[in-house]
């Protein structure tokens, strides 16, 4: 009998030993499975940073990997844009968007934002709204608030929502934390882009786009194709004409130079002012074989121009004493002072995926150690 007590002793304690073997192997299955859904997640996330969209667009692209991914109800990330708090990216009603942007000033979270850490909010029946619903009361009845910082610098939040109270009870919340570390990552990965797409002006004397432009909303277009030709070129005696004549003429020069461009360049392509007298045209998806001849043509074309300030004295024919007739005669006699353009070309080939300021730096290069007096197109 003491025999078989002990036989049976060691079967349960070999059961549970194995029980508990077992359960450490799924729990390590889990953690891997979660590890593996994170990696995807986190892989999607840096697709959304790779795409040739706007950093809004890409906001909501990763807010809505977040709600596909995790099957989350509602996801709302909320930004301090330097102003204000705005909504970047929400699937909720926008007529709840007021009551979201408004979050870090309601009291229970504000020990939230002061402490960095997670805030879980939910009602136990129907009839209850959470702290920060003002009118609604049937859309969300559970919430986790996820305050954000780039640098230990509060920058907003993070909320998740459900329709169900209490759940979010048994979440692993970990899991959330690793996910709001990569929105911190994107936001921060995208923060020198929206400088740049903030930052875009029009050239005042030409109308062109400045080339901060060439970096966000161009690039949208140029990365539509696997490579194109990127064009630059240099007014070459602007110098001469502003040191010789003025540099108000100098500046006429710029203005008709570049309206010549643009009007016989199609509109599918971006010319913009890079520089001084240095200019940017970018042929999206053409090879720079097949632009050489129209570059020619366009070159021979624009330094045919004579450009003037369209300037002459207006001397009254009315004979008046008091003014001398030789100087009047001279004045009248007086030629309009005009010049012509002298322009140097350099040509490559963009790469959809590699970096458009290595390009432009490289091209820049060339034309501001290339000889003063050469107006040539040269292909690198």
């Amino acid at each position: 009998m003491i025999f078989i007590v002990i036989g049976l002793v060691i079967v349960i304690v070999a059961l549970i030993i194995y029980n508990m073997s077992i359960h450490k192997k799924i729990q390590q299955f889990n953690n891997l499975t979660r590890q593996a859904n994170n990696l995807r997640v986190l892989q999607d996330f840096l697709s959304a940073i790779g795409e040739t969209s706007s950093v809004d667009e890409k906001i909501k692209k990763i807010n809505d990997i977040l709600i596909e991914k995790y099957e989350i109800k509602y996801s709302t990330i909320v930004v301090f844009d330097g102003a204000e708090y705005q909504v970047k990216a929400s699937n909720v009603d926008p007529k709840h968007w007021e009551t979201l942007k408004k979050l870090q000033d309601v009291p229970i979270f504000k020990d939230s934002v002061a402490t960095a850490t997670p805030k879980y909010v939910t009602v136990n029946n129907e009839n209850e709204k959470l702290p920060y619903q003002e009118m609604e009361f049937g859309r969300a009845k559970s919430a986790i608030f996820f305050p954000l910082y780039i640098d230990n610098v509060y920058i907003g939040y993070w909320i998740i929502e459900s329709g169900v109270p209490h759940d979010f009870d048994d979440i692993d919340t970990t899991i959330f934390e690793v996910v709001r570390e990569n929105i911190v990552s994107v936001l921060k990965t995208v923060v020198h882009q929206k400088t740049l797409e903030s930052i875009v002006r029009k050239d005042l004397f030409t109308g062109l786009y400045s080339e901060e432009y060439l970096y966000g909303e161009g690039r949208k277009v140029i990365d539509k194709y696997t490579t194109s030709a990127v064009c630059m070129f240099r007014i070459t005696n602007i110098e001469e004409i502003n040191d010789k004549y003025s540099r108000k003429l100098g500046n006429q020069v710029i203005i008709k130079v570049s309206e010549f461009i643009k009007n016989n360049i199609s509109k599918e392509y971006i010319f913009i002012r890079y520089m001084g007298p240095k200019f940017v045209i970018v042929f999206s998806g053409v090879d720079t074989d097949s632009v050489t001849n129209f570059i020619t043509e366009v070159k021979e074309e624009a330094e045919k121009m004579e450009i003037s300030l369209d300037e002459h004295p207006n001397i009254e024919e009315v004979e008046l004493e008091a003014v001398d007739r030789k100087a009047k005669k001279k004045e009248k006699e007086k030629e309009i002072q005009k010049v012509s353009p002298k322009l140097n070309f350099v040509l490559t080939t963009y790469y959809k995926g590699t970096g458009m300021e290595e390009v432009l730096k490289k091209l820049e290069q060339y034309i501001d150690n290339a000889d003063k007096s050469e107006n040539d197109i040269t292909c690198i």
